[in-house]
């Protein structure tokens, strides 16, 4: 099933967030990824064991450094367990539109090998825009962007962990007072969550990528 993001969906969302704050708990296992909110995927699924969150830090540790080495803008949170990648919305799409360039399909097909493995990430999309046009046209442009990041994603992998949110001008990383800042505002970051699969790896002492879990 396609889960692209709704508008409707969204603003219901954050609504829940603002007027509910102590619902942006860490999820239990039987929860749907595709119907947490952004806090929520984040801080899920929980790693307690500290021995295999430390095997999880350093794989993370690798892979952020791959990254970082090809050029991209990279940071991790939680503790170094989570990799966001940010990529400018001017490499991904032409000003106002929604169709991907390809040097945005470029700079998305190192995240494809990170679906190929279903539960070894979670792949967590964020799209940003600055302030520039209404909060309602700048929300329907990150959802058609989102969208099509998401359908790309299909197209050339799997969306089985990819969760999309739209955010439209609501999260600015600067104030929206230059053409720069504005810039840097209009943008895609890219979550890696760990995921069971890595877990369950972490567990047993070795994690691969490449390893594809057993059916129980």
């Amino acid at each position: 099933m396609r889960r692209r993001v709704s508008n409707m969906i969204l603003l219901a969302v954050a609504m829940i967030g603002l007027l509910f704050p102590q619902s942006l708990h860490a999820a239990n296992d039987s929860d749907d990824i595709y119907e947490m909110s952004l806090d929520e995927n984040l801080v899920t699924p929980e790693i307690k064991n500290e021995k295999h969150a430390d095997k999880i830090q350093d794989y993370q540790y690798d892979i952020a450094v791959g990254f970082k080495q090809s050029k991209y803008d990279v940071e991790v949170m939680r503790d170094g367990l989570v990799i966001v990648v940010t990529i400018p919305a001017s490499v991904l799409f032409e000003p106002n539109d929604t169709v991907l360039t390809q040097l945005g399909q470029t700079q998305l097909k190192p995240f494809l090998r990170m679906v190929k493995n279903p539960g070894f990430y979670k792949l967590l999309l964020v799209m940003h825009s600055d302030n520039t046009g209404s909060p309602e046209y700048t929300l329907n442009l990150t959802r058609q962007r989102v969208n099509t990041i998401f359908d790309w994603f299909e197209e050339n992998g799997s969306v089985d962990y990819v969760v999309p949110y739209a955010l439209g001008e609501t999260d600015p990383i600067v104030d929206n007072n230059s053409i720069e800042n504005r810039k840097r505002n209009r943008r895609l970051e890219i979550y890696l969550v760990p995921e069971k699969t890595m877990i369950q790896q972490a567990k047993k002492g070795k994690i691969n990528m490449s390893h594809m879990a057993k059916d129980k």
